[in-house]
C-alpha cells in the first residue's frame, strides 16, 4: 500500500526535524505531530525555537522560518513498535540521501530510537552528537514529543533549549 509522503523540505534549512513515522492521525490530516497527545509544538515554543505556539496545521509555515520535517519511515502506524526492521533499513538509506541532498545545518532526531536506527549506534546521549553520519550536518538527538514518553516536560524542553542555543550560534556566524 502506498503511503502519503508528509515531507516538508527545501534546501539549506536550519533544522530538519526527523520523527519515527507519522501517526495514523497525522497521516489522515497530513500534518506533522498532529495528535492531541503529542507535545511537539508546545516544546518548540517553550524551548524558544519558535516565536509562538504553532498548531500542527501550520507546519508548512515553519518551512519559511528554516524548519523542515521528515520521518525515518513513511508508513503511518498506531505505534512505532509496528515498524519493521526492513522499513528501518530502507528508511535509513533514504534519510541519509535526503540530508545530503537538502543540506540542513542541523538534523534533529525527535526520539533517541530514531537516531539509533539511523546511525546504527547502540547508544547515544541527548543533544549534539560527536560524529555526524551525514558529513557537514550537525546531528542532534532530542526526546520524542509523544505523550507516551514519561520524561517530565521541563526536562524535555531543557534538551530542546540546547538546540535553540546551537541555532543562535549558527545564526551569529552568518
Amino acid at each position: 500500500m502506498n503511503h502519503p509522503d508528509l515531507d516538508l523540505l527545501r534546501p539549506d534549512l536550519d533544522v530538519i526535524f526527523i520523527g519515527f513515522n507519522p501517526s495514523l492521525y497525522s497521516a489522515e490530516v497530513m500534518h506533522h505531530y498532529a495528535s492531541k497527545s503529542n507535545r511537539f509544538w508546545r516544546i518548540l515554543y517553550q524551548a524558544g525555537i519558535t516565536d509562538r505556539l504553532y498548531r500542527p496545521s501550520e507546519d508548512w509555515e515553519l518551512l519559511e522560518k528554516g524548519f523542515g520535517f521528515t520521518n525515518i519511515v513513511h508508513r503511518p502506524t498506531k505505534a512505532a513498535a509496528e515498524i519493521t526492521a526492513e522499513e528501518y533499513r530502507t528508511g535509513k538509506k533514504e534519510l541519509l540521501n535526503k540530508l545530503l541532498f537538502y543540506q540542513p545545518k542541523i538534523a534533529c532526531f525527535v526520539g533517541k530510537g530514531v537516531y539509533l536506527s539511523y546511525s546504527g549506534k547502540k547508544k547515544a546521549d541527548w543533544g549534539l552528537q560527536p560524529d555526524s553520519i551525514a558529513r557537514g550536518i550537525m546531528e542532534f538527538t532530542a526526546p520524542s514529543s509523544s505523550g507516551l514518553v514519561r520524561m517530565k516536560q521541563d526536562e524535555i524542553v531543557g534538551i530542546y533549549t540546547e538546540l535553540t542555543k546551537l541555532l543562535k550560534e549558527k545564526q551569529s556566524l552568518k
